[in-house]
């Protein structure tokens, strides 16, 4: 992780020196740009230090005991929809992608092979699930930013994305479904 923040700020000193910028400009566009991923940085610190006391308390494994006797009477077939809409409900609660992926997967994943359904297909109903909610969430910098630059009132938006939403969500259970069966 330290190589990849080494090249950024590499990167950002380089570009500023190429645009010719003095070093009170690039440190402050620099600051600035980061800024801007602070909020993103702490939702997803915040989410491993619970996945981190989870794990420690040996929560995440009375979690998966008790998920375990849920899931075994369930056909592949339920479980990856119940799946699906957990973390539609989920993204609604924890709006930001990542921190969302690093909260629920520690328990999703192995949920899977307690119901016999591959781990990949838990990650698609949640990629899925987290892209389905961001386009409609009034959490969304994008959306509502997208929003007020074309005028157009929340309420009008959802009314108009509503069936696309719909045909998205059957077309994403389906082939979550059907998934299962390859």
């Amino acid at each position: 992780m330290a190589e990849i923040s080494a090249v950024f700020l590499g990167a950002a000193i380089i570009i500023g020196l190429i645009a010719r910028m003095s070093e009170e400009e690039i440190t402050t566009s620099f600051i600035d740009g980061a800024r801007d991923l602070l909020g993103v940085a702490l939702i997803i610190g915040i989410a491993r230090g619970i996945v981190v006391i989870m794990d420690k308390g040996m929560i995440t494994d009375t979690i998966l005991n008790s998920a375990e006797s849920l899931v075994s009477g369930l056909s592949s077939f339920v479980f990856i929809n119940v799946m699906y809409w957990l973390e539609v409900l989920l993204s609604f609660l924890v709006p930001s992608s990542s921190g969302l992926a690093v909260l629920t997967m520690p328990i999703m994943a192995p949920l899977a092979d307690f119901a016999n359904v591959g781990r990949e297909l838990v990650v698609t109903a949640y990629q899925s699930a987290s892209g389905l909610v961001n386009l409609v969430t009034p959490t969304s910098g994008v959306v509502m930013g997208g929003l007020a630059i074309a005028r157009v009132p929340y309420a009008k938006w959802i009314k108009w994305v509503a069936p696309l939403l719909g045909i998205l969500t059957i077309m994403i259970m389906v082939m979550l479904s059907v998934g299962v069966m390859l």
